[in-house]
């Protein structure tokens, strides 16, 4: 333990010398526009040569981490597991993008010397780093390090250079080094298609699919050929509206695309019936305008029941409804349920899900996959909606780790009121998280 920290002291030490000389370079004589510029460019550096200083000490940290849970008798297959997290929070990222970050810093210290020289230089920034190492990823430690040898970044290969040429040269040199292992890649990312949606400005959604590229061409060619025949045709809608309306009614196979599913759109009841300009919240989506909510509700027309506690209405004669909730007036948190069930019913998942609307660990916004006790039901944790949390599942399965606590902060402690999670990492810093105000609701301030 004493020698990683030696090790980690040394190599920071080390690293932060570039800083110490680039920083005594921001106050340059000449005119006022020439010092901002030279400013700017010397600011970019620095922060290139801080990117290669976290990057060490990510891999240091690392390190130590594993060294800690053997002493402490963890199996080798189990050791650093949450570290990624541990990263991702101190940096204020996602735990998700926090694995990521563990990787690049891994492959630059101990695979890719000359591309962490040159990021300590300020000769390429963060992001080409991750181009580089993403690029040979699929190469041996061996041949990634052969390819960093003969790129060279650190001498200013890519001065200049854009991204894509910059991803260009170094496929072409990993190719030329182990061209088997780049088809086995090629080949390998049919297995990672998918489909994704994310929010977009002003009400839309970006519904995005990864394809092989035969598949992607015929689908768009489909796509193409039906627009082509509807403009023919005299359709007044544009090629790209006609292309997108046929996308949505082939895959739904309903015309307009909406049927059978249901949206959890939150919104206060002056908005519902008075018009107010209070924003709702659609559940998968996020803010939408109030005028929209209403005119989808219009459109929809759902037998609705207002009152002081959640209600659902459902009717059979609509393959769309609504569901509305309704909350407490003075905190702003959904009504509290009760159960003595280790599972969680169907309608606290609800509830759970419009509360937190994403992931509730700290800087993550993944989607609501698990819904799960915030203190284990084996540790005396209960069934109810202040013990419970909406989770991704990779951070479900990371606060399981040892060393990593969750517990569910009382209300009257708080100079909030909203519902907050108090998480405790295994180096012993805390976080908090604090559910998204509803509509209307204005948490208060100290």
């Amino acid at each position: 333990m004493k020698q990683i920290r030696e090790g980690q002291a040394k190599s920071a030490a080390l690293s932060a010398a570039p800083l110490l000389a680039l920083s005594q370079g921001v106050a340059r004589a000449g005119t006022i526009s020439g010092d901002l510029i030279g400013q700017l460019r010397v600011l970019e550096e620095m922060k290139s040569a801080i990117s290669g200083l976290q990057a060490q000490i990510a891999v240091a940290f690392d390190l130590a981490q594993r060294a800690e849970q053997a002493e402490a008798g963890v199996p080798a297959a189990e050791r650093g597991k949450g570290v990624g997290a541990q990263v991702a929070l101190a940096r204020r990222e996602s735990p998700n993008r926090g694995s990521r970050l563990l990787g690049l810093a891994k492959a630059l210290v101990t695979e890719m010397p000359r591309t962490l020289a040159a990021l300590n230089k300020g000769l390429l920034n963060e992001w080409r780093a991750t181009l580089l190492v993403k690029e040979t990823a699929c190469l041996s430690v061996e041949d990634r390090a052969a390819v960093d040898e003969e790129l060279a970044p650190d001498t200013g290969t890519f001065d200049g250079v854009g991204d894509r040429a910059l991803v260009a040269a170094v496929k072409a040199a990993a190719y030329r080094r182990d061209p088997r292992s780049v088809a086995r890649r090629a080949s390998h990312a049919a297995t990672e298609r998918t489909v994704s949606l994310r929010p977009a400005p002003d009400t839309m959604t970006y519904l995005t699919a990864l394809l092989p590229v035969a598949q992607g061409v015929a689908a768009y060619a489909a796509l193409t050929r039906a627009a082509d025949a509807a403009r023919s045709s005299g359709d007044p809608r544009g090629r790209g509206q006609v292309m997108a309306d046929t996308l949505t009614e082939r895959i739904t196979g309903t015309p307009g695309g909406v049927a059978g599913v249901e949206l959890q759109l939150v919104m206060t009841d002056r908005t519902l019936f008075q018009s107010d300009s209070e924003p709702a919240r659609l559940h998968g989506y996020g803010i939408v305008p109030a005028e929209w909510a209403r005119t989808l509700i219009r459109a929809e027309e759902p037998h609705a029941r207002a009152g002081t506690n959640a209600a659902a209405e459902q009717d059979q004669d609509f393959a769309v409804w609504v569901r509305r909730l309704y909350t407490a007036p003075q905190s702003g948190d959904l009504l509290a349920m009760d159960s003595k069930a280790r599972l969680f019913p169907h309608r606290h998942r609800r509830f759970i899900q419009a509360r937190d609307h994403t992931c509730r660990t700290p800087y993550c916004d993944a989607p609501i996959r698990h819904i799960d006790h915030i203190v284990p039901w084996h540790l005396g944790g209960t069934t109810t909606l202040d013990n419970a949390a909406g989770l991704c599942e990779a951070c479900n399965h990371t606060k399981e780790n040892p060393g990593w606590t969750a517990t569910p902060l009382p209300a009257e402690t708080l100079s909030a009121d909203t519902h907050t999670l108090h998480i405790s990492t295994p180096t012993g810093h805390s976080y908090q998280s604090k559910a998204p105000p509803l509509p209307g609701h204005r948490p208060s301030r100290t």
